[in-house]
């Protein structure tokens, strides 16, 4: 068996996503998300917030980038690779996450439903336009799925950032 890296990751965009095109023409989206833990400092529990910038390619960077503005909750399933560097002498790292699935959370129309894209696998080929997904136990929408994603105002969470 092979060496195994993956992230699943719940949080909040930091900003909105940045649509970008390679020197050959593949799309790619960068986002950054904020997950956050609470940890037992002293004799108190404390908010603790990581970020995780995350890389989207393809067809589903293009589908899915305008809805990915700051502030919108998601779940992240990808992989992880740690990029190292020196600066100023000084050893560097950073984690990033190449995304496989993107899922974006909330309700709609108080169904609690989500929006999901994902990227195609080696074994999955790409599909072409998202796919709308639900929770395993999620009762089905009641009209038709939308392929065209959320509407702007589907999520209405108060934002911590």
């Amino acid at each position: 068996m092979g060496d195994l890296s993956v992230a699943v990751l719940v949080g909040r965009l930091t900003r909105d996503a940045e649509l970008k095109y390679t020197n050959s023409g593949q799309a790619i989206c960068h986002f950054s998300v904020a997950t956050g833990t609470k940890v037992k400092k002293g004799d108190q529990w404390v908010e603790e917030s990581s970020f995780w910038d995350v890389d989207l390619w393809g067809k589903r960077a293009e589908s899915v980038s305008q809805y990915l503005t700051k502030g919108k909750l998601v779940a992240v399933q990808g992989d992880m690779r740690q990029d190292k560097w020196e600066q100023d002498g000084q050893s560097r790292m950073k984690v990033k996450i190449t995304a496989n699935d993107v899922q974006l959370l909330g309700s709609q129309g108080g169904q609690g439903g989500s929006q999901g894209y994902s990227q195609g696998g080696s074994s999955g080929g790409d599909r072409g336009d998202p796919r709308p997904a639900r929770p395993g136990n999620a009762p089905p929408p009641r009209s038709a799925p939308r392929e065209s994603g959320p509407a702007a105002d589907d999520f209405t969470d108060d934002i911590p950032f």
